[in-house]
């Protein structure tokens, strides 16, 4: 019998937002307990080391970090998203990577305090997002016909604003499972509030 599946998680998380999407689009069951980030209960801080969502409980064992829990779930659920190319699969991954690097530099815009640094941030935003957009040549996905993990993790900030539509658009076009979820989650109008400063 498979362990049944929690997610820890925090309503607004970009992070959580690609394991609930990976675990819907996979048809994978699983039970979600949002938590209050600014007040993380002690259970909460026993299985979470970085203090961070998501995290996937499997049955006694406690995964976080969302690139791990989305790792987990390819290799042990139903219904893969990567690609089954070792190369495609790769390459996959590491825009991945880039994806986190781009939430890095949307979380700093949200942060920082000073104009000068404001601007700094939202010119290496705006190369990160042109190097994305480089790369989008395929349609409706990624890399063309099949819906993939990389199309969760890039739906957090891609608008239809001089840009393709979001994976997570497209999903409401051609009816994808994770719609259910994901429709009053507002990630994505995050790149909408900073595009006036990138030029």
């Amino acid at each position: 019998m498979t362990a049944k599946l929690k997610l820890i998680s925090h309503a607004l998380c970009p992070y959580v937002q690609r394991a609930v999407i990976a675990l819907t689009e996979k048809g994978v069951p699983f039970e979600r307990i949002d938590i209050d980030l600014n007040n993380k209960p002690d259970w909460f801080l026993k299985i979470s080391p970085l203090g961070k969502t998501p995290v996937l409980v499997v049955g006694d064992t406690a995964i976080f970090e969302s690139a791990v829990i989305l790792e987990y779930l390819e290799e042990t659920q139903p219904n893969p998203l990567h690609p089954k190319d070792a190369l495609k699969r790769a390459e996959h991954r590491a825009w991945i990577e880039f994806s986190s690097a781009v939430l890095g530099d949307i979380w700093g815009l949200e942060t920082i305090s000073d104009e000068a640094g404001f601007k700094a941030k939202a010119k290496q935003a705006e190369a990160r997002f042109a190097k994305l957009e480089e790369r989008l040549v395929a349609s409706p996905w990624f890399d063309g016909a099949e819906f993939s993990l990389v199309d969760a993790v890039f739906r957090v900030f891609l608008t239809n604003n001089n840009y393709p539509l979001t994976p997570i658009e497209l999903a409401a076009r051609i009816n994808r499972p994770a719609m259910t979820i994901l429709r009053t989650l507002t990630g994505a109008q995050v790149y909408k509030g900073i595009r006036p400063y990138l030029g």
